[in-house]
């Protein structure tokens, strides 16, 4: 049955809007991210720590509007994490040049976390415990993915630059992970909870 030229037109419209939106969201997103990434309010000190929020946006972008959207401001705090490493370069910044080690990791948050968030809150059916979850995970593909590639690649030239030898490289990469790593992730989780808490309740 062929549709009526008012319903397709009712659909364009649909359609429009909904880019729009996404758009709109990218660019929030997008600009929160090159924020974070470029300022002190990246960070959040906690004890001896500074634990990096700077990835939580693309796990957002995921969650809201699905994987293209994190994939794409994934990418964008990707480049703008080289582009950073290039023009303020420290110690062990050498390994961020790499795009797989700055941008590849900082992509697949945005598709983890999607099908994490969509298969935890088709299980659980809460928004809460899905966020978390899914803030979890997303925050340890950023941590165990950029670190990872860094061991994979550099780890031995990584681990003299902070004074270690190199066959210290994997314990150096492990500790990180633990000492840093973790911590993110349960920031993280309780950042994207929230967040999905409204998020729903406002879908309602």
């Amino acid at each position: 049955m062929n549709e009526s030229p008012k319903t397709m037109k009712a659909k364009s419209r649909k359609t429009k809007k909904f880019e729009v939106r996404k758009m709109a969201i990218i660019g929030v997103l997008a600009a929160i991210s090159i924020m974070l990434s470029m300022t002190p309010l990246g960070f959040i000190p906690i004890g001896p720590l500074n634990l990096t929020i700077m990835h939580i946006p693309v796990i957002i972008g995921a969650v809201l509007e699905g994987p293209l959207v994190g994939i794409i401001v994934g990418l964008i705090f990707g480049i703008t994490s080289l582009l950073r490493a290039i023009t303020m370069p420290t110690i062990t910044n050498f390994a961020l040049i790499n795009p797989l080690v700055s941008i590849l990791p900082r992509v697949l948050i945005g598709i983890v976390a999607y099908y994490v968030y969509k298969l935890t809150i088709k299980l659980t059916k809460n928004a809460l415990a899905s966020g978390w979850i899914t803030g979890v995970i997303g925050s340890l593909v950023n941590t165990v993915g950029v670190l990872g590639m860094t061991y994979i690649l550099y780890g031995a030239r990584y681990a003299e630059a902070l004074g270690k030898s190199a066959s210290a490289a994997k314990t150096l990469i492990f500790t990180l992970i633990a000492t840093n790593g973790v911590p993110e992730a349960i920031v993280g989780g309780f950042v994207v909870s929230a967040i999905c808490v409204v998020f729903n309740k406002r879908k309602r």
